[in-house]
């Protein structure tokens, strides 16, 4: 204003029945969602934890050798591998942290030792992960 006096706003009587009706509608909100959520269940287990017995062919240690060509891995060896494994499907997978590769072979009948060829060379690192997987026979 001109004379230096402020005009003060005020809410007037509509805005505090349009304050009253938000308050309201976020009560109700909020009441519906606490008793959606109590009427949620939960019981134990959920989860579906089990566990079971898993047949092993071996349990000794296995001989690993890993293939060269130049400084790339591109085939893995195993052996010491007992009849008991005899037919199953031996799965390598190499992993030097910056790259990973996998391969699959079958165990001969009699055991003894398989090369699995890995699907791409693998560079060798100072740190390799070589995981070996047994399905079968």
């Amino acid at each position: 204003m001109a004379d230096g006096r402020r005009r003060i706003l005020s809410s007037g009587p509509g805005m505090s029945s349009i304050r009253s009706v938000a308050v309201a509608a976020l009560l109700t909100a909020l009441g519906a969602t606490t008793a959606f959520s109590a009427s949620l269940a939960f019981g134990g287990g959920s989860l579906g934890m089990a566990s079971t017995n898993t047949p092993r062919c071996t349990s000794a240690g296995l001989g690993l050798i890993q293939n060269l060509s130049g400084s790339n891995v591109i085939s893995v060896t195993v052996n010491s591998l007992p009849s008991a494994c005899g037919n199953a499907t031996l799965q390598v997978t190499l992993n030097n942290l910056t790259t990973s590769s996998g391969g699959s072979a079958t165990v001969p009948a009699a055991g003894g030792s398989v090369t699995v060829t890995l699907a791409a060379a693998v560079a060798m690192a100072a740190t390799e992960e070589i995981d070996l997987v047994l399905t079968g026979p």
